[in-house]
């Protein structure tokens, strides 16, 4: 019975938001987390104080605070196996809306059609009349040499070359509520 409330109420929505704790331990409990927060929530616009973000690789989740108050959290994608995102405490050392890869992405022609995709260019020769098409990261979040966080694929899994993939929506929120120097705490 009380799935098929929270269905009712879920229906049609795209996030679902409780105000209270208890509330929302009883959902979650019943429901997967996958059915109310596919890519998560934000209630942070009108929050004072400090921001930090802390990444749980474990849980493939990010959270946002403003002082002592949660004020967003979503669904990640971290660094597959061989490619891990390191653990440890850093800060937002570069924000840019509009990033590119200057490793990862394709090989195309000159109308952009793909040659060869899913490149590292450092390893990966271009074929013949091929040039180097760098990946899309937008609203990127550099903390530690080649990585950051950006908006991109978030599967349920590990799936990418060390960064932190957010989903767009929640990566442009945390994005625009972040500054450099804002901490970011990995944790495993």
């Amino acid at each position: 019975m009380l799935l098929t409330a929270v269905m009712g109420l879920i229906s049609g929505c795209e996030e679902l938001r409780v105000a209270n704790r208890a509330t929302a331990s009883a959902i979650r409990s019943v429901i997967p987390p996958s059915w109310y927060m596919a890519s998560g929530y934000w209630e942070g616009d009108d929050v004072p104080g400090r921001p930090k973000i802390v990444v749980h690789l474990a849980e493939q989740k990010a959270y946002f605070y403003k002082g002592r108050h949660l004020v967003g959290e979503t669904t990640v994608s971290t660094g597959k196996p061989g490619f891990s995102t390191p653990p440890g405490r850093y800060t937002v050392l570069q924000k840019d809306k509009d990033h590119l890869s200057s490793i990862y992405g394709d090989y195309v022609d000159d109308e952009g059609n793909v040659l060869v995709s899913n490149i590292d260019n450092r390893h990966d020769p271009p074929p013949a009349g091929g040039r180097f098409d760098g990946a899309r990261m937008p609203y990127f979040m550099r903390f530690r040499g080649g990585y950051g966080m950006h908006a991109g694929y978030v599967p349920p899994f590990r799936a990418s070359h060390g960064c932190i993939r957010l989903p767009e929506r929640m990566a442009k929120r945390f994005f625009n509520a972040a500054h450099e120097g804002t901490p970011v705490v990995v944790e495993e």
